[in-house]
């Protein structure tokens, strides 16, 4: 990674400002609160945000409501831009997170903007959990902060640096590994538990198999009694429908005399009224043979009928005739009476317009009057012969009528006359008939009296069949009884067969049971003993081999810096060790100076056993060291050119308000607060 420029707006005592880093060696010159670590706090907030417990006041100028950073990098070739704003609102938060890749923007939340920065510098995945950790310790961190941690307890320094070194993971697997050998321990104490009752279980299908096998046994009794019971039943019920047939065939019998009984009594019926009847036809055929016929007088009669018929039309045409007269008659003279009464009014002729006078009106309607009078007289006399002609008409249709009567009573006397051979046909056949209905009632009697005589034979039955219903209904009780025991003791045998299979299921789970109590009794152990022991002997020769080389490095840079009188090393602890001339000196009594050379060569040898442990990571190639030379002397301070020189990083960064290191360095930035507001107003090669 490759630190090119950092935009601040509103950070600190920053209003608006550009700082731009070269390649190789920089520093960043100025008096004490000119704003030097603000640029380097930008730097650390545009990486990665705001950490935890941090809270944006540090950040934001005092009176803004906004702020942010803007920082341009070089990643493996890339062109990279972070942008952070902060917002003031109940609380300073970050408002607005985006990243530019080679010109492409995206924006993003917090989260993804850290989790995708520590991707781009190759971090390791379980750093996105530790803060900016990784970072303080291997690029930027402040003097103060490494003091700190020289003067931790023990057990504080060490997990920080397992932090640091990325092994904290074997911290972690062993607490995890003994979390779940606790759980594997109460989910032994739990299985051995659910096992407690096995083999009580297995000795109770035992006993129940036992006892399924003896109520099989019984069953084969039961439903041998129960075929015979069937049996018992079928025959009686056999025996039952033969005499039930018996009875039916009495009954049949019995019907076919009632029957038989009824066609005789129609028979003899019949009989008695073919007889009445023939008694009626001989008394019929006596009166006709007595009767007289004359056919001449039948159709003189119907000659005379018929030819006072054609005078009734003629009358009546005449009578037609003298009434149409009658009517144009009175028509006319209702005409006449009209002209008459329309004349009195007429003073003009319509029809050749001409007055009309008197003398004409009165010839007029003088003419009028002799018209109606001839007309009524006229009608007078055609209403007397209309008159007479009725009267005449009276006479002739009540002649027809007398003459009809007695042409009926002729007719009928015929139809009576020619009705005799007839009868005396009917007769001959009715006495026929009767003589087959007598020959038919003799047969029928014979019948009924032998049916009575096997309805007499087939009464024995009744009492029979009496008793085989009684026989059937002992059979079906004793069959059903049967039935119960079978259907009792096969319900007994399926709960049996279910229970043993509930059982053997039960006791199959409990033995897959104990195979996993066996299983997760030797993991337990597994876990206790062997795993555990090989994590902490692992992590104890990563940590020897750790503390060889940081301890290696640490006096090989402290030498650097402090006189030879001072031998240092570190502990199991990684607590430095400092001893003069064959004594061991606390931190606490060493100069400003000394405390300021442990810290920055304790900073120093970190810096490099991380990179070597991590080599991955795309920040090693970038140191930043702030007030690295607070307290030393002028004897220290020429030391520093030889230790920086050694760094070989490709970019360093120093904050220093030291003028001579001005001349350990390839570019000098200066910055100076005016008016509390921090500005860069010089920069340049040295």
């Amino acid at each position: 990674m490759k630190l090119k420029k950092i935009i601040l707006n509103n950070i600190r005592s920053y209003e608006s400002q550009e700082v731009a880093f070269p390649a190789g060696s920089t520093l960043l010159s100025g008096d004490i609160g000119s704003g030097k670590t603000s640029v380097l706090l930008g730097i650390e907030f545009a990486l990665f945000g705001l950490q935890p417990g941090q809270r944006g006041t540090a950040l934001l100028r005092n009176g803004e409501n906004e702020g942010g950073v803007v920082l341009h990098l070089d990643v493996d070739g890339r062109e990279i831009i972070i942008e952070r704003k902060l917002k003031k609102g109940k609380t300073i938060s970050q408002d607005y997170c985006a990243l530019t890749i080679d010109g492409e923007k995206k924006e993003m939340s917090v989260t993804e903007l850290k989790d995708k920065v520590l991707e781009l510098l190759n971090y390791p995945k379980e750093f996105s959990k530790k803060q900016n950790i990784l970072y303080k310790f291997t690029v930027y961190t402040p003097q103060e902060e490494m003091k700190q941690i020289i003067l931790e307890d023990p057990e504080t320094r060490i997990n920080a640096l397992r932090h640091v070194f990325g092994i904290d993971r074997y911290k972690t697997i062993i607490e995890n590994a003994s979390i779940v050998a606790a759980k594997l321990r109460e989910e032994k104490r739990m299985k051995e538990g659910q096992i407690e009752n096995l083999e009580e279980d297995k000795a109770v299908v035992i006993s129940k198999e036992e006892e399924l096998e003896t109520k099989y046994h019984n069953l084969v009794s039961v439903e041998k009694e129960l075929f015979l019971r069937t049996e018992e039943m079928r025959q009686a019920q056999e025996e039952k429908e033969e005499v039930f047939k018996k009875i039916e065939e009495k009954n049949r019998l019995q019907q076919e005399i009632e029957k038989t009984k009824i066609v005789v009594a129609n028979k003899k019926e019949t009989i008695f009224n073919n007889n009445k009847l023939t008694e009626q036809i001989k008394a019929q055929i006596k009166e006709l043979e007595s009767l007289e016929f004359d056919e001449l007088k039948l159709k003189e009669i119907e000659q005379q009928i018929e030819f006072r018929k054609k005078e009734k039309n003629e009358i009546n045409e005449e009578n037609l005739k003298i009434s149409s007269q009658i009517s144009s008659l009175n028509l006319k003279s209702q005409e006449s009476r009209a002209i008459k009464e329309k004349l009195k009014h007429i003073e003009i002729c319509p029809t050749c317009l001409q007055d009309v006078g008197p003398v004409y009106r009165t010839n007029v309607i003088n003419k009028m009057d002799s018209e109606v009078s001839e007309s009524l007289k006229k009608i007078e006399e055609l209403t007397l012969e209309k008159k007479k002609i009725f009267e005449n008409m009276v006479k002739v249709e009540e002649y027809i009528s007398a003459k009809e009567k007695e042409l009926s009573d002729l007719r009928l006397k015929k139809m009576k006359f020619q009705e005799m051979d007839s009868k005396k046909k009917r007769l001959k056949e009715i006495e026929k008939t009767n003589e087959f209905l007598e020959k038919d009632v003799s047969l029928l009697d014979q019948h009924l009296e032998l049916l009575t005589k096997n309805i007499f034979e087939l009464k024995k039955f009744e009492a029979i069949l009496e008793n085989k219903e009684k026989q059937l209904k002992n059979a079906q009780k004793q069959e059903r009884m049967a039935e119960i025991k079978v259907a009792e003791l096969k319900k007994e045998i399926e709960v049996f067969a279910r229970q043993i299979e509930e059982l053997k299921e039960r006791i199959k789970k409990t033995e897959e049971i104990r195979q996993k109590l066996e299983y997760i009794t030797k993991l337990e152990e597994w876990i206790s003993g062997d795993f555990i022991s090989l994590i902490s002997f692992a992590e104890r020769n990563v940590m020897m081999r750790l503390k060889s080389e940081f301890s290696r490095l640490f006096a090989e840079w402290f030498s650097m810096l402090v006189s030879d009188v001072f031998e240092v090393s570190l502990d199991d602890e990684f607590t430095p060790i400092i001893n003069h001339r064959d004594y061991e000196i606390d931190y606490s009594y060493l100069s400003g100076g000394e405390r300021t050379a442990i810290a920055l060569a304790y900073r120093l040898s970190l810096n490099q056993v991380v990179n070597s442990l991590l080599s991955k990571i795309k920040t090693k190639d970038v140191v930043i060291l702030d007030e690295p030379t607070d307290g030393f002397s002028e004897q220290q301070l020429d030391k520093m050119r030889d230790v920086l020189r050694q760094l070989e990083v490709k970019q360093l960064i120093i904050v220093s308000h030291e003028p001579k290191i001005e001349s350990f360095v390839e570019n000098v930035i200066r910055f100076k607060k005016e008016q509390g507001v921090s500005k860069m107003f010089s920069e340049g090669l040295v």
